[in-house]
């Protein structure tokens, strides 16, 4: 599995060899045509593309040196990556950077210095972009413009390195740090996390996904969930990707939908917002004459799921004859290549309501009244050696009982690029006592909470996210999902400490502000939030801040930054659109 022969590149050379003329890739430009401009590229087409870059990136590095990828979402991008494999470099993939708005600033700059890339590549409408970034990495790196390039005039021959590369690429985390941290991804790993991306997927027909299958996706070419179905994928299944960017899903969200109606048996990814995003500005108008009946999967994950997001989703498109079978969570995270388990095939998705004070106290226990809190399943651990773990003291949990989630497989990576005592905590997790057959280590600690309830895993949160008030444990997802139910927009939940104890703070993005001029609606909106949290969790907000839409920080992949809240909040710079509770 881990051998040269299965790696993305020399399987890019046997599909272009074996079926030089079959559609590889579709890249759907919502730029150039609001209708949507289609360009294609053969496997022959893009094979050939990969070795000029290939060439052009051998002229400046050799195996284990990086390359950085920071292009806008297109063909140029994945060209750029692949070629740096089929060279035998390790690929960086990175956004564009976005000078002026903070985030993308530091985390870019950040991963130059740390990697210290022979290259970049780009193209020449990011070319400023780039360029401005640049004196944050040693050297200077190379820079080469994708799209200057001679894809008409086959590569120059090269000697490529691929056989002798061991690590693929890095993934540069996107969490609330200033220090961004490069997962090292082999070959191997890569190798080994699609293949138990396909077992599992597609359990249901024998780990083999239909010849007529389309992977149809917006997602970021840098995000993990976007590389490795968007692009690596397709590669490595061998059936057909449509692709678009995310900025054409977030101008018109109906454009996902009507992607995934048009193709023949579509697996499309998303987060949660995405749905709700779907849902709430996808009309009748944009389905007309579309059916959804075809849909094999649209997996969701990469950040919390909300079992009322995908309930709204089920009602609103099954009107257009979405199965109940096609939505699948999907749970995994960069350390693990990306993929670590997911809801079974052919079933609708299992939600179980748990009350919130045994979650809390760490017990899972269904209830059926309105104290509890909706989880959704992802499935029982099929691929991946999972455990549930008393992170203090390195002890299995028994089923039912809360704790972190460990994991093991030929997926997870060896660590952290130059920063052994990151990876060793990180990595080198080590059980005490393990049961019979359990290995005592290493184990990859996630530092995400679960639960193993009923013979299936459940997400409850994030260690480092875990709320204490008044001495009881809160789960920070659970209260905003919680808000957001009412508010209709963003929501963070944060620990604010002060002298004596922790207070319970909400950040709240509301979005028509003209109405909050009225003193009876802000009056109303506050009291429920307020009177829902105490309700649902036990817990009484000590102030609620009611902000405009954009106001919270959050990660290049959309999630929120919970810790720059809590700096924003102590520092009284946000922007109230009120007065505070």
């Amino acid at each position: 599995m881990s051998s040269a022969h299965s790696t993305i590149p020399a399987v890019l050379e046997s599909r272009a060899r074996n079926q030089p003329n079959d559609v590889a890739f579709t890249f759907i430009d919502y730029e150039v045509d609001p209708n949507g401009f289609e360009d294609t590229l053969s496997w022959s087409e893009l094979h050939q593309r990969v070795q000029v870059v290939a060439s052009q990136v051998l002229q400046h590095g050799s195996v284990g040196d990086r390359v950085v990828i920071m292009a806008p979402q297109g063909f140029d991008y994945i060209v750029g990556l692949l070629g740096v494999l089929e060279a035998g470099l390790t690929g960086v993939p990175l956004s564009v950077p976005m000078f002026g708005a903070g985030v993308h600033d530091e985390r870019v700059s950040g991963v130059l210095n740390d990697c210290a890339p022979v290259a970049v590549l780009t193209t020449s409408a990011a070319i400023d972009a780039v360029m401005a970034s640049l004196s944050a990495a040693p050297g200077p790196p190379r820079v080469i413009e994708i799209d200057s390039l001679d894809f008409h005039t086959p590569a120059p021959p090269y000697q490529s390195h691929r056989g002798q590369a061991k690590t693929a690429f890095l993934q540069y985390t996107s969490g609330s740090t200033r220090s961004p941290a490069g997962v090292i991804v082999t070959h191997a790993n890569l190798t080994a996390n699609l293949t138990q991306i396909r077992e599992d997927y597609f359990e249901d027909s024998g780990g083999v996904p239909p010849t007529d299958t389309t992977l149809v996706s917006w997602l970021p070419f840098y995000h993990d969930m976007g590389l490795m179905l968007g692009i690596f994928g397709p590669i490595q299944y061998g059936f057909a990707a449509v692709l678009t960017s995310p900025m054409a899903f977030l101008q018109k969200p109906a454009r996902w939908m009507q992607l995934v109606a048009r193709n023949t048996r579509p697996v499309s990814p998303a987060p949660n917002f995405a749905y709700e995003l779907a849902v709430r500005r996808t009309s009748d108008e944009d389905m007309a004459g579309l059916d959804l009946g075809h849909v094999l999967s649209l997996v969701t994950g990469a950040e919390r799921i909300h079992a009322a997001t995908l309930k709204r989703f089920t009602d609103r498109f099954s009107r257009f004859n979405l199965p109940d079978t096609a939505l699948r969570s999907a749970y995994g995270l960069a350390e693990a290549t990306v993929y670590v388990a997911s809801a079974l095939p052919g079933r609708r998705l299992p939600i179980a309501r748990l009350s919130y004070d045994k979650l809390a106290a760490g017990i899972a226990q269904r209830v059926e009244d309105e104290s509890g809190v909706d989880l959704i399943s992802h499935g029982p651990p099929r691929s991946c050696t999972l455990r549930i773990v008393d992170p203090a003291t390195a002890t299995e949990k028994s089923d039912g009982e809360v704790g972190e989630i460990w994991v093991r497989g030929d997926n997870v990576s060896s660590g952290y690029w130059g920063n052994p005592q990151a990876s060793e905590r990180t990595f080198g997790g080590r059980l005490v006592d393990p049961s019979p057959g359990t290995p005592q280590g290493p184990w990859l600690r996630t530092g995400d909470l679960g639960v193993i309830f009923e013979g299936e895993l459940f997400i409850v949160g994030r260690i480092k996210d875990l709320l204490i008030v008044d001495g009881r444990n809160h789960y920070p997802d659970d209260i905003e999902a919680t808000i957001q139910e009412i508010s209709g927009g963003r929501v963070a939940a944060v620990s604010i400490p002060d002298d004596q104890s922790e207070r319970l703070v909400a950040v709240v993005e509301v979005k028509n502000r003209g109405s909050l001029q009225d003193t009876a609606r802000i009056r109303t909106l506050k009291r429920d939030i307020a009177s829902a949290v105490s309700q649902s969790h036990g817990v009484r907000l000590s102030d609620l801040v009611l902000v405009a839409p954009g106001s919270l920080p959050i990660t290049t992949s959309g999630k929120i930054r919970r810790s720059s809240c809590v700096d924003l909040y102590r520092q009284d710079k946000f922007l109230r659109l009120e007065v505070p509770l």
